[in-house]
């Protein structure tokens, strides 16, 4: 049943339109992840929903009766006073019974755990997040509108965030770049485009098979769009002889094909990443032993052996609050440690990512922060027009002489990105670089992490970036103890035990171990990249020796030790290829 419908609804803020005549239906029971570049209008599209801002033209229909709720990327600064307090004026202002919003609030409280009487100022990111969703909870909605849910959330707080909407039963619609929660979360994708809405009916994982076709067919399209508006061209150019013969039907077509190309919008380009290596590193990197970390009388980090080689790309994984940056600070000397020892290899030259984004110099201009006032920046030894360089990095000139704090949050991250990759390193430190971050944008700096030479120690709360890019994993309690595993976080998870059967607990904090089907890990992955090249080279051997036993002096030579080794060393690549054929057969068969 269809609850809200959007009728031709026109939006914009002076430049191209964020909704160019769009419709839409939302039915009761969807859970709607909306997608799009960053600034493409996402939010504003909820707050159309929401009844916040009318549309420039058009129309947004609800069915009577029908109410929604909007949970909003952060929560409001200059509030204070206790949750009870909060939740309390905003059913008092809806002008609901005193003694119904009391009970309201109590019920909502306790199925998200939450106690009433704690201060909004002294809560962590999570909780404030539980927070915002309780007040939304409470108007009892029929529609959430949920803006970045996961953003700055660590793992144990996103995997609770799904189950609990999942067992919600509302109608969702949420903007989220979390692959693997909106994996999780949506049965629905509507990705918003140039100011176009397009409708996949279908989860995340079809959603990206489907749009490679969509984007493919629109780029046939257009080419064969511009080569008739080019042919057109040519033969209206000709000489007068052509003119007196002119067909004013063609010429009606030529001015209809110019206004479509000059009417289309070209798709935003993609983040150009280039890093710079560096010259390279000493084997060792780092190398920590019995290294430890008080804040006070509070143990952050506890008798830490660490070696860290040319080439890991290392996942800092745990709870917010429990060390990682603290340990990254350890680690580049930032901090000093209460005890232990610590060593840096030989040629290191470290970039460093930080989540604060205090590299930024939110007054000054997106240009000036990374080239002063100099029209030239230098990357990989060669100039270039800082102009150019921003624009690799879909900064256009006029967005870069902005002053950086008008930025959007994915914006800063952009430049802030920009910014490390004009230094040479071979150490990259990146504290939680994906939040705010789109889609695409994950992907290029995945694909950018995985050919860096160097080495890499990366924090990040995204399931699907830590899977993809680490080799291996240091895994925070909280307690001040670090473990090591190899692989990412669906690596980790897999060495969990299962829950001791006994009373239940509340697992509100704790990761959400749930069936899933099993996945390629990233060893397996890196095993069937090099089975290829290592066959290969086994049946270049066999060759060489096939070819060496067919030459008949070999036996005049009379050399039996020879020719026994060469027998022998068959027999063990015959065994060699059947295990490498085996292993890739089954390798893959494994879904990735």
């Amino acid at each position: 049943m269809n609850i809200i419908s959007l009728n031709q609804v026109t939006h914009a803020f002076g430049g191209p339109k964020l909704l160019d005549n769009v419709s839409l239906q939302i039915e009761s029971g969807d859970r709607i992840c909306l997608l799009g570049r960053n600034g493409a209008g996402k939010s504003t599209l909820l707050h159309l929903i929401n009844g916040d801002v009318p549309p420039d033209s058009g129309e947004i229909i609800r069915n009577q009766g029908i109410t929604t709720a909007y949970v909003p990327q952060e929560f409001p600064q200059n509030w204070r006073g206790s949750i009870n307090d909060y939740l309390t004026a905003i059913l008092t202002a809806q002008g609901e019974d005193p003694h119904v919003a009391a009970v309201t609030i109590e019920q909502t409280l306790s199925q998200l755990d939450i106690a009433a009487e704690l201060h909004l100022e002294t809560l962590s990111g999570g909780l404030k997040r539980r927070v915002l969703l309780a007040a939304a909870l409470i108007q009892n909605p029929d529609l959430i509108l949920l803006d970045e849910p996961t953003n700055h959330l660590d793992i144990s707080a996103i995997c609770w965030l799904e189950t609990f909407l999942l067992r919600l039963r509302k109608t969702l619609i949420f903007i989220s770049h979390d692959r693997t929660f909106t994996g999780n979360i949506a049965s629905r994708i509507i990705e918003l485009d140039r100011g176009q809405l397009h409708d996949y009916r279908c989860n995340y994982t079809t959603f990206l098979e489907r749009r490679q076709d969509v984007l493919h067919s629109e780029e046939k399209a257009w080419q064969r769009l511009d080569q008739k508006l080019a042919e057109e061209e040519i033969w209206i150019r000709k000489g007068i002889k052509a003119r007196r013969t002119r067909n004013m039907g063609r010429v009606r077509d030529l001015l209809k094909l110019r206004e479509e190309r000059r009417q289309r919008r070209d798709r935003t380009g993609n983040v150009k990443l280039q890093l710079e290596t560096g010259q390279r590193s000493g084997q060792m990197v780092i190398e920590t032993e019995q290294l430890s970390f008080k804040y006070g009388n509070d143990l952050i980090i506890d008798s830490l052996d660490l070696r860290v080689m040319r080439g890991d790309r290392i996942g800092l994984i745990g709870p917010n609050g429990s060390g990682k940056t603290t340990l990254l600070r350890l680690l580049t000397e930032d901090l000093q440690p209460t005890a232990g020892k610590l060593r840096h290899g030989t040629n290191l030259q470290i970039a460093y990512f930080d989540q604060l984004r205090e590299q930024l110099d939110e007054n000054r201009t997106v240009k000036q922060n990374i080239a002063d006032d100099h029209d030239q920046v230098l990357i990989n030894d060669t100039p270039r027009h800082i102009y150019g360089y921003l624009q690799d990095f879909l900064f256009t000139p006029e967005r870069a002489r902005t002053p950086v704090r008008v930025l959007s949050g994915g914006e800063k991250n952009r430049l802030l990105l920009a910014k490390l990759f004009t230094r040479p390193a071979n150490l990259l430190i990146l504290d939680e670089p994906t939040n705010d971050l789109d889609m695409e944008t994950l992907d290029l700096l995945e694909e950018l992490l995985l050919d860096y030479k160097g080495t890499v120690l990366l924090v990040s709360h995204d399931r699907s970036f830590l899977n993809n890019v680490v080799t291996s994993s240091l895994i925070f309690d909280g307690s001040g103890k670090v473990d090591e595993v190899i692989g990412g976080y669906d690596d980790w998870l897999a060495t969990q035990k299962p829950a001791e059967p006994g009373p239940k607990k509340n697992k509100a904090s704790e990761p959400r171990r749930k069936e899933r089907p099993r996945k390629r890990t990233f060893k397996e992955k890196k095993e069937l990249e090099e089975l290829p090249g290592k066959i290969d080279a086994l049946e270049t051997e066999q060759n060489e020796i096939h070819e060496k036993m067919a030459d008949p002096d070999i036996y005049k030579e009379g050399d039996g030790s020879l020719i026994a080794t060469m027998k022998n060393r068959l027999e063990e690549i015959e065994g060699e290829l059947e295990t490498a054929y085996q292993q890739w057969e089954e390798l893959d068969q494994i879904p990735e």
